[in-house]
């Protein structure tokens, strides 16, 4: 039986105590940046359930079978992360077979899976990979359905333990098919029917302090039964309402509309929508096509473009023109308004974007020619400075942003920021961006 060992967010409702743990020496050294915390957290959301603790240990058998022990003793779900993999530092297999007085020995279906996993790959079934397939005695098999080490899971000390993969891609196919299953049929055996429902918004220009504001100005009585909630993961900002309650799902159309009414045209898609994969469909919809002509960002908005599929459809040429020949040679941008403006100009990203235009015969066009530093700025064109042209033949708009940071954060933000304005283009809507208020 589930104890259910719950916290409390002020909200009424069941939950059942989901906990986290992650190995890996690469997590306690910094080596790398813990994604998979936040995969985990976004696919429980949706289920109405949160984490109510997370810990992080390196590759050491003791430890990771003294807090498997523990946790198990404390939560309803334990989902372990890492240490699946055929290298002698993965022991993920060998801590919990301490933990449930079981031995390790080869589960058919795991090596099953793994060497059909091998077989698709042309790939040697070695003595190192077949370590993935000899796990404790009565765990069942969760499908890994793009990777070489299965998941498994087990129960003990009523508390389910799950265990996934360490790489980012394959947890999170195994979240969506194998993990919210299992604990959506759970929370139905204990609790029967979820009130849970989520609106996501994805918004570019505007802040979490400004658009909490703006919310609380004109919906001072916001409903109780609605939880509104933020992410920043720059340069976006993801705005969300969850409802946890019949009566809140009942508002929710409501006060989705309302966010929408007020965030307009800063809500560039809906859901787990990305900006480039809005941008995408929006070209393909409407049968353009788009072509850019980049200097400062160095290529970096023809690789969100591409990072979707279907680009291929609505992409015909990106241009890195980062030397001023090339913007001459390449784009035909005139050598006389090189001298006479500089690249970081109004005059040459309207050229740039029109030599564009000219080479790919694409429909739309962005160029964008800027200061990226920490170098290279002067008093009238100070590091952070860029100048956009974007639109059409005959109908391109220029502005001049001005984003002072860091030089990646400066060209993260100029290729999304170039990437909307194709977007409101698009969609014809007439009214500035708040962004435009920071620029030049």
């Amino acid at each position: 039986m589930y104890l259910a060992k719950t916290w409390s967010t002020g909200i009424t409702m069941s939950h059942l105590n989901v906990q986290l743990l992650l190995t890996g020496d690469e997590l306690m050294t910094g080596d790398i940046l813990d994604t998979n915390s936040m995969a985990v957290a976004d696919a429980l959301m949706p289920l109405g359930l949160v984490l109510s603790r997370k810990v992080v240990v390196g590759d050491a058998l003791p430890q990771l079978v003294s807090e498997i022990e523990s946790i198990t003793k404390q939560a309803d779900v334990l989902i372990v992360n890492g240490g699946l993999g055929p290298t002698i530092d993965d022991l993920t297999a060998e801590a919990l077979a301490a933990v449930i007085g079981q031995p390790i020995q080869e589960h058919p279906q795991a090596m099953a899976e793994l060497q059909a996993w091998c077989e698709r790959r042309n790939y040697p079934l070695n003595g190192p990979n077949k370590k993935q397939a000899m796990l404790p005695r009565g765990v069942e098999i969760v499908s890994n359905q793009t990777g070489s080490a299965p998941g498994f899971k087990v129960s003990h000390n009523d508390c389910i333990i799950v265990c996934t993969p360490g790489v980012p891609s394959e947890l999170a196919v195994m979240l969506e098919s194998g993990i919210a299953p299992l604990l959506t049929e759970l929370l139905s055996t204990l609790f029967g029917e979820s009130y849970t429902q989520i609106k996501k918004f994805q918004v570019f220009g505007v802040g979490e302090s400004p658009v909490q504001r703006i919310l609380a100005e004109n919906y001072p009585q916001w409903p109780d039964d609605i939880e509104l909630g933020f992410r920043a993961a720059f340069p976006m900002l993801e705005v969300k309402l969850t409802a946890h309650s019949k009566n809140g799902i009942k508002l929710l159309p409501e006060w989705q509309s309302k966010v929408e009414d007020q965030l307009a045209g800063h809500i560039v898609a809906q859901g787990n929508v990305s900006l480039p994969e809005a941008l995408v469909t929006l070209l393909s919809d409407q049968k353009k096509t788009l072509a850019l002509a980049e200097s400062c960002t160095g290529g970096l908005i023809a690789s969100k473009l591409t990072s979707v599929a279907g680009s291929s459809q609505v992409f015909d040429a990106g241009i890195v023109s980062y030397s001023n020949e090339i913007k001459h040679k390449v784009l035909g941008v005139s050598q006389a308004t090189l001298a006479e403006h500089g690249a970081v100009s109004e005059h040459v990203v309207l050229e740039m974007a029109e030599g564009v235009l000219a080479l790919s015969q694409s429909d739309y066009a962005i160029a964008v020619s800027g200061v990226a530093g920490p170098g290279g700025g002067t008093p009238d064109k100070p590091v952070g400075t860029c100048w956009v042209a974007w639109g059409k033949k005959g109908a391109l708009k220029t502005k001049c942003l001005f984003f002072p940071a860091e030089r990646e954060l400066f060209q993260q933000y100029i290729a999304t920021a170039a990437l909307d304005l194709i977007r409101r283009d698009l969609l014809s809507i007439d009214a500035e961006p708040l962004y435009f208020s920071r620029s030049k």
